[in-house]
């Protein structure tokens, strides 16, 4: 027997008699299976949208193999992400530190320290210290922003550094 050309659902009469015969079933079928915790309508519906989106592949006679196949995942991968949510809802995030009280204290002190000198520091050196420090810049790149010579940016950080070094103790840079 030959096969027909258009022997699939894409017209809009044969999948609404295709909905109207499985519709029912497949609700039902969703809703003893998985209960009502998980909306058996919206999954119900969203199968059909990806029978309608896959109409041109699936034929009239694997059209139900296709919708409850696809139901049933969808609700599975919807269990699935119920388990994740409820998951992360019962950890609980970590409220605490493993430092004691006088290092988280040390930490501030060192901290407004260093913003001190950075801010004695005189400009030149300062913007150069912190586009290769902090925004981790190349010298070559900041002695282009600058526009001023590899060299000269290499001794303002050096400077900077040493006037850093003398006036924190402790104080190391990688």
């Amino acid at each position: 027997m030959p096969k027909e050309l258009n022997d699939h659902i894409c017209e809009d009469k044969i999948f609404e008699r295709v909905y109207n015969k499985y519709s029912q079933d497949l609700l039902n079928f969703l809703y003893y299976k998985y209960g009502s915790q998980i909306n058996p309508n919206d999954v119900a519906q969203d199968a059909f949208v990806k029978l309608w989106d896959n109409c041109k592949n699936v034929t009239l006679s694997k059209a139900k193999s296709f919708l409850f196949t696809v139901a049933n995942n969808l609700m599975l991968n919807e269990i699935k992400h119920q388990k994740v949510v409820l998951k992360y809802h019962q950890e609980k995030p970590k409220d605490y530190t493993n430092e004691s009280p006088e290092f988280i204290l040390e930490k501030e002190q060192f901290l407004q320290r260093y913003q001190k000198v950075l801010e004695n520091l005189n400009e030149e050196q300062r913007v150069a210290f912190l586009l290769n420090k902090v925004e981790g810049k190349k010298h070559s790149e900041i002695a282009e922003l600058l526009g001023v010579t590899q060299k000269v940016v290499e001794y303002r950080i050096y400077s900077a550094f040493n006037t850093l070094k003398k006036e924190l103790e402790g104080f190391k840079i990688k």
